[in-house]
Parts: structure tokens; C-alpha cells; sequence
């Protein structure tokens, strides 16, 4: 049998490096991005910058209105709590489900590993196992359509995880301890533990940075959402 190997657009290819660029914050928060701009840096027709750049504006980094100039979004407190929100709806029940099969994803352990080893770096390097050890979680569920619809979110959780980073929110070790214990409440088959911990794990990344970009400490996330047995901290 003949293996196919899948060629990069050059649209994709494009919409990679400018992704990049948001990430590691090249591209901040309200910097435009032109049809020119794009086609000049990167010796394109402007169709191809034009369709490079609309690629990133469903993913939540580019916004861009009818005959705007899109811009790197930036985001405000509010939009940081819906963010963290989203996720916590989608991975407390990931994680009540795999508890109840007690099943540990070896992606998860190794994503931990990894952060475990880290020394220093970019905020980027911080973000890419922890990342790796969430999107691990859900797709150890196996439901395509759920794994979808957390990469939705991908785009604007990242961005949030590096401002995290590059403000100093969040040291690593607590990062790795806590994603430690949920894998020992996931394998004992702890479900409502396991989701408790995580609320705190996320909620506690989202208050510090909602507070950093000038939130209100005292707003509260979701009053209607209940939280039994969720730990004080």
C-alpha cells in the first residue's frame, strides 16, 4: 500500500505562522493586519493574505467587520471569564465520565511529565503541554463531536493560557500538583472530587487574570451554577 502525505496549503501554511505570532505575542492585542501587509511580508497574492487571515477569525484571534481591517482581539475581562466558563462546562463533565470508567490518559500523564520537566522559557513552552494535558482529557472520552467542539475554543483558551504565562499568574509547580491530583481523583474514580479540583484549577487562572486586565475581583463567575463538594482555597 502507497502512503499519502497531505501537502500545507499556502493559505494554511500562512494562517500557522500568523497564529504563532499571536501566540508568542508578536501580534498583540488590537494590532491590525491588512490584506497588504500580509501579502508584502509574505510575497502572496492578496486573495491568498485575504483568505490566510479569514482562517484565524472563526478561531476567536482575528475580528474583523464588513470592509474592516481585522485586528488581533483583545480581549477584556468579561470575555476571559466566558472563556474559562466554556471550558469548565465542557471538561467537568469529561472528567466526572472518565472518574466513573477510572480511566487516565496516558496523553494527560505524559503532557504532566512534561511540564514537571520544564526549567524555563518562553510562556509559549508552559502552554503547550498544559494544553496538551486538557485536549488529552477530552479526547479520551472518544465522542468526535465533543473533541470538535472543544477545539473551538482553542484559539482564544491559548491566548488566554500565555497572558497567564507572561503575567506570572500561575507558577508551574502548582500547575503540575493539581493536574497531578485530578489524574489520582480521575483513576480512584473520584468524579465529583475530580471536577471540584478542576473548577478551582480553572477558576483560579480566570480570577487572577480577569482581575490583571482590570476586572472586578468580586464578580462572581456563574451564581446559578452549582459546585458541590467544591474545595475552599
Amino acid at each position: 500500500m502507497q502512503g499519502r502525505v497531505s501537502a500545507v496549503s499556502i493559505v494554511d501554511a500562512i494562517a500557522a505562522d500568523l497564529r504563532s505570532r499571536i501566540f508568542a505575542g508578536d501580534l498583540g492585542p488590537g494590532d491590525t493586519l491588512t490584506e497588504t501587509d500580509v501579502a508584502t511580508s509574505y510575497e502572496v497574492a492578496r486573495p491568498t493574505a485575504k483568505a490566510s487571515i479569514e482562517k484565524l477569525v472563526p478561531e476567536g484571534l482575528l475580528e474583523r467587520g464588513t470592509h474592516k481591517t481585522a485586528r488581533v482581539v483583545d480581549l477584556g475581562p468579561d470575555s476571559v471569564r466566558d472563556i474559562y466558563l466554556a471550558r469548565a462546562y465542557l471538561e467537568s463533565e469529561v472528567l466526572r465520565r472518565l472518574a466513573h470508567s477510572k480511566t487516565v490518559p496516558e496523553g494527560a500523564v505524559q503532557a504532566n511529565r512534561d511540564i514537571a520537566a520544564l526549567q524555563s522559557g518562553t510562556p509559549l513552552d508552559v502552554v503547550e503541554p498544559d494544553m496538551r494535558f486538557h485536549t488529552s482529557l477530552i479526547d479520551a472520552v472518544g465522542n468526535e463531536r465533543l473533541s470538535r467542539m472543544y477545539r473551538s475554543l482553542v484559539g482564544e483558551v491559548r491566548m488566554c493560557m500565555v497572558r497567564v504565562q507572561s503575567l506570572h499568574l500561575l507558577d508551574t509547580s502548582l500547575i503540575h500538583a493539581e493536574h497531578r491530583k485530578i489524574l489520582e481523583l480521575i483513576e480512584s474514580g473520584q468524579a465529583d472530587a475530580a471536577a471540584a479540583l478542576l473548577d478551582e484549577h480553572l477558576g483560579r487562572a480566570r480570577d487572577r487574570l480577569a482581575e490583571a486586565m482590570g476586572g472586578d475581583p468580586a464578580a462572581r463567575p456563574d451564581p446559578a451554577r452549582p459546585r458541590p463538594g467544591h474545595p475552599k482555597g
